[in-house]
């Protein structure tokens, strides 16, 4: 897929407010610090289409972007907001979880995991509830340039291995550079499949 135009459309913090249009949403989120902004950057071609921060968790609305004038590419703040305080925690986490399952127009959603680390537990329960609410999905390994071939194919088989324990079938899996490009056309390639879909339906 080339893209040809992204542009900013709207932040809110309620799903209501959302586009009232029927064009595909695919929305990225992630634990704080995982890369989501800069995957978003490089995907579109954008430098700063997703405004990147070397402070976590600065991402607190629903921001959605139109893509080629087809689609709609949809920023989530990420979820674990370890510095945030228990009020706007349950804020943030309401306003996810409301779009997660209330916006008929989300198509797929894109869950960022650095690949540098083990499992961890907040990754997987939100998977998990993923699985269990019947959202489309699929996940996104960030940072792969940092580590050694060897050391990715170790770390992410680990990590397939630890879903495996509770999912019979994986979702899709990509393994992605904001640095070096790697996924992006994969990553692209798949939108675009899907939106073929819908259209011949």
């Amino acid at each position: 897929m080339n893209i040809s135009s992204a542009d900013f459309v709207i932040s809110n913090v309620d799903v209501s407010k959302c586009p009232d249009t029927k064009l595909p949403e695919y929305a990225f989120i992630g634990r704080s610090n995982v890369g989501k902004s800069s995957l978003i950057n490089t995907l579109t071609n954008r430098k700063s289409l997703a405004m990147t921060s070397s402070k976590p968790g600065k991402t607190l609305l629903i921001n959605h972007f139109i893509i080629n004038s087809e689609w709609h590419l949809v920023d989530l703040p990420g979820y674990g907001f370890a510095q945030a305080g228990k009020g706007q925690r349950d804020k943030l986490r309401k306003m996810i979880e409301s779009y997660i399952l209330l916006r008929q127009q989300l198509t797929n959603l894109f869950v960022l995991i650095d690949c540098r680390h083990e499992a961890q537990q907040i990754d997987l329960e939100f998977i998990n509830w993923l699985g269990e609410s019947g959202v489309p999905f699929s996940i996104v390994f960030t940072k792969a340039d940092k580590l050694s071939g060897s050391k990715l194919n170790e770390n992410i088989s680990a990590y397939k291995t630890k879903l495996q324990e509770v999912w019979d079938e994986l979702p899709p899996v990509f393994i992605t550079s904001s640095s070096n490009g790697k996924g992006r056309e994969e990553l692209l390639d798949y939108i675009d499949s899907i939106n073929k879909d819908l259209r011949n339906k």
